[in-house]
């Protein structure tokens, strides 16, 4: 769940108003008549300089969720234009992120600092724990070398003042892996190349500056046009951002234009039954350890960053892929949509023919508000195919080594190892365990990208506690696999 209830609020309505527009008489007008809506004139700019400045960043919010680059933004299109383009694409652009240049502070760069609670002591802890020569004392004071300085924060630890502090830039110091810096200008840039679509910028932008490309029009203008089914799959971790019971969500979600409805829990006991399998076959062969394979950002991780752990990932397919295998038998020709909060499954469903579409929970809450659906007054949807307790739970942290271990043949010979969430020191920790062959104590390695699982992904709209509670219920009321 995003760290700025401000910026989330903002993106909140902007995404309501686009699917009113769109039930409207006039879409295309009334999405260009949105910023000024929004910021009228004689408005008191809360945030920025000027009201000016406030429409042109609604505007490019407008744009990356109408599904467009704002690397490529024509500043004399109108939105109107935007509008009347998203209607006529035929496919969503692959790269699921984009910079809002207008919105992007320009932080200053990420440097140790010393500030003036340093007293210049004796001791001098600083200095001396510093292996890189980065750290003196000038005018009774401590000052760093920033060319000699690699950030290792051991200075930060040893002074007793606390004054060493490390001055961050929230969106290059949250990404794992280096794929988003300054350009000249300093202003935010994602190198693709590099990018596992973890989502921890758009997390941590305290401005909203780095945003999903939503794919919300492709979907709705396929709902309204009633000539082809919309088939929803809704992610295990889709079920704690919402209030009322799963059986009303169900019927929500059906109200909102789908034309059917499937946890992608199913899936996930298709992978469980698939890994475990697997586990005891890599065992039996005397293979040291083996990782889960169901999170997206860890797998695009290993593919671009951590080749040299490829072996040891599980060969098991996603969740997301068996769900899709089962509704595609029953629906050839619908459009198929996959709900989650995650931004990384964006690149897997791209990759996957068997999936035309993702939305993420904010855009069906938006959804939900702008056609007036409250869950809890639906009506209970009777369920054919009802996921195990330990599907559902893959939305949890620890949920998917839980899951294997429970149809293991001898369970007490698993010894699971929970990676949760990708940091750096998670990425190096992985590293050494590919180099070494080996994971001391343990012989599967359950990864997460995001801290406490999928409930804690970057478009979640419920905290992760609320969430593991609403799917720990729902869990304990379901049969085991």
């Amino acid at each position: 769940m995003g760290n700025n209830a401000k910026s989330i609020q903002i993106k909140k309505d902007i995404l309501i108003r686009i699917v009113e527009a769109f039930f409207s008489e006039d879409f295309e007008n009334t999405v260009n008549r949105i910023p000024v809506e929004m910021r009228p004139k004689h408005f008191e700019v809360p945030y920025r300089c000027c009201i000016h400045k406030e429409r042109a960043i609604i505007r490019d919010r407008i744009i990356s969720y109408l599904g467009f680059a704002m690397e490529k933004d024509d500043e004399i299109k109108s939105l109107k234009d935007y509008a009347v383009d998203s209607l006529e694409r035929n496919y969503p652009e692959e790269k699921p992120l984009t910079v809002l240049e207008d919105a992007c502070k320009g932080c200053v760069p990420s440097q140790i600092y010393v500030t003036d609670l340093c007293k210049g002591c004796v001791a001098r802890p600083c200095e001396h724990v510093c292996q890189f020569g980065a750290v003196s004392v000038k005018d009774g004071r401590s000052q760093i070398d920033g060319s000699k300085c690699v950030g290792c924060r051991k200075c930060m630890a040893a002074c007793p003042y606390n004054a060493i502090v490390k001055l961050a830039v929230p969106c290059e110091d949250a990404c794992p892996v280096g794929a988003i810096a300054k350009n000249e200008q300093g202003l935010a840039v994602i190198n693709y190349e590099n990018c596992i679509s973890c989502g921890k910028c758009v997390e941590s932008c305290p401005f909203g500056a780095v945003h999903e490309k939503s794919q919300i029009i492709d979907v709705l203008k396929y709902i309204k046009d009633k000539n082809t089914k919309v088939v929803a799959m809704f992610a295990p971790a889709i079920a704690g951002q919402f209030h009322g019971n799963i059986k009303q969500f169900e019927t929500a979600v059906l109200k909102a234009g789908f034309d059917d409805v499937y946890e992608v829990a199913l899936g996930a006991d298709v992978t469980t039954k698939t890994e475990a399998k697997e586990f005891e076959e890599r065992m039996e062969k005397g293979e040291p350890f083996m990782t889960t394979s169901c999170c997206a950002g860890y797998n695009e991780l290993v593919k671009k960053h951590l080749c040299e752990l490829k072996p040891f990932v599980s060969m098991t397919k996603t969740p997301l892929y068996y769900t899709a295998e089962i509704v595609r038998k029953k629906y050839p020709d619908a459009k198929l949509v996959f709900i989650s909060p995650c931004v990384a499954k964006r690149k897997e469903v791209h990759d996957n023919p068997n999936i035309d579409y993702v939305m993420n929970s904010e855009e069906l809450s938006a959804i939900f508000t702008g056609r007036k659906i409250e869950i809890s007054e639906c009506k209970e949807r009777v369920i054919e195919n009802t996921p195990s307790k330990q599907g559902r739970n893959y939305a949890i942290s620890g949920g998917v080594a839980s899951a294997v271990k429970h149809l293991l043949k001898n369970p007490e010979e698993m010894k699971p190892y929970i990676i949760n969430g990708l940091n750096k020191d998670a990425i190096k920790e992985l590293k050494t365990f590919a180099k070494n062959g080996s994971c001391p104590d343990c012989n599967i390695i359950e990864v997460m990208c995001c801290p406490g699982g999928c409930i804690g992904g970057n478009a979640t709209i419920n905290t992760p506690s609320d969430a593991k509670k609403i799917i720990e219920k729902l869990s304990e009321e379901s049969q085991d696999l």
